[in-house]
């Protein structure tokens, strides 16, 4: 039986490759402007890599590149195997695009849009019904799919252009900030469908400005600012650029705080936030410091009323990065997407 996220048989001449999405030196200028700058991306098939950054970092214009909408001013990009700029038909047949902003035509029911994308496709009318029956199961839209798309909420209406992206069974799928504007319950819904895409072997190139929608479901992240790369790894690689674990410690009597402090300074231990009175946060190098934190407390006659052991997150990156260059990243990252 056909699994329901296979991708459509295309011919080849060679074997898929395990490098689905590759961009070397890849520069975009409009004008004077230079929107991309030397970029080089890279995700393996069945991986989200995924795109972060400030408004007018270069996300939207490093996915028009790689889609085929934008051509590069230098550089190359090959998705799928094909060259973007030499093959963009092949391109094309092996990819799907979800914007910004749903794209369905709100006097369409939801059924008639994912029907006529497929006929366009060049599916049969039997076979575009049954591939659209099939998307409306997944996507949870079955209860809707008889009325028009513009009586649809933001959230099913999202759904919904997802939905249509995935019609050719696409090997490729570009998300440009799909779950902008979308309560959390919608985009939990929409992470649970991109998730089983990934599992199901389909290539997801993500560009978004939610922390963590990215530590949830990247497999590798690039960070970009003014039309550059200024960093790239996994999430646990970047964490790991920040520094060190810590240890939050709440007293049992706040008027204790300086003698905590004073404790763990005394055990050779940098104490860098004393969160108001009564609490105190200690950076450490490894888990067994955890101990030393507990042993200098202990000694000092000072009572925890609760320990916390925290990793570093994107957050912090994006913290670490924004002091390299202060005029970027934090305004738009650290309250949500904006347009």
């Amino acid at each position: 039986m056909t699994r329901l996220f296979e991708p459509r048989a295309v011919p080849r001449t060679a074997p898929p490759p395990e490098t689905m999405i590759e961009a070397h030196g890849v520069s975009r200028a409009f004008g004077s402007v230079r929107a991309l700058d030397s970029v080089d991306v890279s995700a393996r098939r069945g991986t989200v890599l995924a795109l972060l950054g400030h408004n007018g970092a270069g996300k939207t214009t490093l996915v028009g590149v790689l889609t085929g909408a934008l051509p590069a001013t230098s550089g190359r990009a090959v998705v799928a195997g094909f060259d973007v700029a030499a093959q963009p038909r092949e391109v094309r047949r092996r990819i799907g695009l979800t914007g910004q902003f749903a794209s369905v035509d709100g006097q369409l029911t939801g059924v008639e849009n994912l029907v006529l994308i497929a006929r366009l496709l060049g599916a049969s009318r039997k076979a575009a019904r049954a591939r659209a029956g099939e998307l409306l199961e997944i996507f949870a839209l079955r209860d809707v799919a008889d009325r028009r798309a513009r009586t649809y909420s933001g959230g099913l209406r999202r759904r919904l252009d997802l939905a249509a992206s995935l019609v050719g069974r696409p090997e490729v799928l570009f998300l440009d900030e799909p779950t902008t504007g979308l309560d959390p319950s919608s985009r939990l819904t929409l992470w649970e469908i991109v998730e089983g895409l990934v599992a199901d072997g389909t290539t997801v190139l993500l560009t978004t400005q939610y922390l963590e929608e990215a530590d949830r479901l990247a497999d590798s992240v690039t960070v970009l600012s003014s039309g550059s790369v200024i960093a790239s790894g996994t999430p646990a690689e970047l964490k790991a650029r920040v520094g060190r674990r810590t240890v939050t410690v709440t007293l049992e009597a706040a008027e204790d705080t300086g003698a905590a402090v004073d404790a763990l300074r005394g055990a050779a231990l940098e104490v860098t936030a004393a969160r108001g009175a009564g609490t105190v946060v200690v950076p450490i190098e490894a888990s067994k410091d955890v101990a030393t934190v507990i042993r200098a407390l202990d000694q000092a006659g000072v009572e925890a009323a609760e320990l916390s052991f925290g990793e570093p997150t994107l957050d912090d990156v994006y913290l670490t990065l924004a002091g390299q260059r202060p005029q970027h990243l934090v305004p738009s990252l650290s309250g949500g997407p904006a347009a």
